[in-house]
C-alpha cells in the first residue's frame, strides 16, 4: 500500500508538472510571434482583407496604419456613449518609420475564437468617391475582369466588346449582388476555430442564404445565438442615442462577431476609415432610403435586419 501511495505520489508530480509545463507552451504560443503567425493571432485581418495593415503591438494591443479619419473617429468614440462596443484607442505610436493607430486587441480574452465580419450599411463608398468616380469614367479592364469572375452574364454587350467598365458602374453593381441592397449588410468573411477562412459570400444574397450561413458560424448553439442577440440589441439602443453617430455617415464599417467553445460572444463596431462627419447642424437618421445628396448610410437598416434575422433563428 506504501508503494501505491508512492506511485500515485509520483504520478500526480508527473501530472502537476507536465501541466505547469504545458501551460508555459501554450502561452508560449499564444504570446510568441515567432512561433504563431501574426494572421493566426488576429484571424480577422485577413477577413478584411488588408494584412499589410496591421502589426503587433505591446500589452496586447495591435497596430493599424495611420488612417487620420480613423484616428480622429476613435479619439472621438472614446468620449461617446459608444466607447464600449467598438476598439479601445491608445493614441498613435511610430514603429519602422511608420505611424500607426493603437487599439485593443479584441481577441484577447478568446481561445482559438470563430469570427465573422460583416459589412454594414445599404452602400460602401462614400457619395464623394462616386462624384469623383464620374468626373472621369474612364474604362476599367481590371473591374470588368472582377465582374465576370462573379457574374459573366453580368456586363452588358458594350462593356463585353471593350472588355471594360467604368468605376461608377462597377461600384454601384457590386452592391446588388450581395445583401448590402437588400438587407443592409453582407458577410464578408467568416474564420473558423480550425483557422479555415472563407470569403466567398460575394453572391450571398437573400435573407435564406445568410440564416444558412450565420447557422453554419454558430453550429447552431442558442447559447451564442442569443449573446449575439442581446449584444446587437445593445450596441442598436446605443446608436440611437449617440451624438457620433447622429452627426456622422457611416460607411465601410463592419460588425466583428467573435465566439470561442467557452461560449464567450461578442460583437464590436469596426473600421471607421471612411466615418465622415456631417456639416453642423445636419443629422441622419441611418434608415432611410438612400438618395443621391442625402448622405443616409443605411446603417440601423442593416442592424435591424440582423436583429430580426438573429431573433427568428433564436426562435426557431
Amino acid at each position: 500500500s506504501n508503494s501505491k501511495l508512492a506511485s500515485n505520489i509520483s504520478l500526480n508530480w508527473v501530472e502537476t508538472e507536465y501541466h505547469k509545463s504545458w501551460k508555459k507552451i501554450k502561452n508560449m504560443v499564444h504570446w510568441s510571434p515567432f512561433v504563431m503567425s501574426f494572421k493566426k493571432k488576429y484571424p480577422w485581418i485577413q477577413l478584411a482583407g488588408h494584412a499589410g495593415s496591421f502589426k503587433a503591438g505591446a500589452n496586447g494591443r495591435i497596430l493599424k496604419k495611420h488612417c487620420e479619419c480613423e484616428q480622429r473617429c476613435l479619439s472621438r468614440l472614446m468620449e461617446d456613449v459608444l466607447k464600449p462596443y467598438v476598439p479601445g484607442y491608445h493614441g498613435d505610436v511610430e514603429k519602422d518609420g511608420q505611424k500607426y493607430n493603437q487599439m485593443e486587441d479584441l481577441l484577447a480574452e478568446f481561445d482559438y475564437p470563430c469570427v465573422m465580419d460583416c459589412k454594414m450599411g445599404v452602400r460602401t463608398y462614400l457619395e464623394e468617391e462616386l462624384t469623383k468616380a464620374r468626373r472621369k469614367p474612364a474604362p476599367r479592364p481590371d473591374m470588368y475582369q472582377k465582374m465576370i469572375e462573379v457574374d459573366p452574364e453580368a456586363p452588358t454587350l458594350e462593356e463585353n466588346d471593350k472588355k471594360a467598365v467604368t468605376k461608377p458602374r462597377y461600384m454601384q453593381w457590386r452592391e446588388t449582388i450581395s445583401s448590402t441592397a437588400t438587407l443592409g449588410f453582407r458577410i464578408e468573411g467568416v474564420k473558423k476555430e480550425d483557422g479555415t477562412v472563407n470569403r466567398d459570400f460575394k453572391k450571398t444574397r437573400t435573407r435564406e442564404q445568410v440564416v444558412t450561413a450565420f447557422h453554419d458560424f454558430v453550429r447552431g448553439d442558442s447559447e451564442i445565438l442569443n449573446k449575439y442577440l442581446t449584444r446587437l440589441k445593445e450596441i442598436r439602443a446605443t446608436l440611437e442615442i449617440s451624438p457620433f453617430f447622429r452627426s456622422h455617415e457611416v460607411i465601410g464599417s463592419s460588425l466583428l462577431f467573435v465566439h470561442d467553445s467557452r461560449k464567450r460572444a461578442k460583437v464590436w463596431m469596426i473600421d471607421f476609415g471612411k466615418t465622415t462627419p456631417l456639416p453642423d447642424g445636419e443629422e441622419l437618421t441611418h434608415r432611410a432610403s438612400w438618395v443621391e445628396g442625402n448622405r443616409e448610410d443605411g446603417y440601423l437598416y442593416g442592424l435591424d435586419s440582423l436583429v430580426d434575422i438573429f431573433s427568428s433563428m433564436v426562435d426557431s
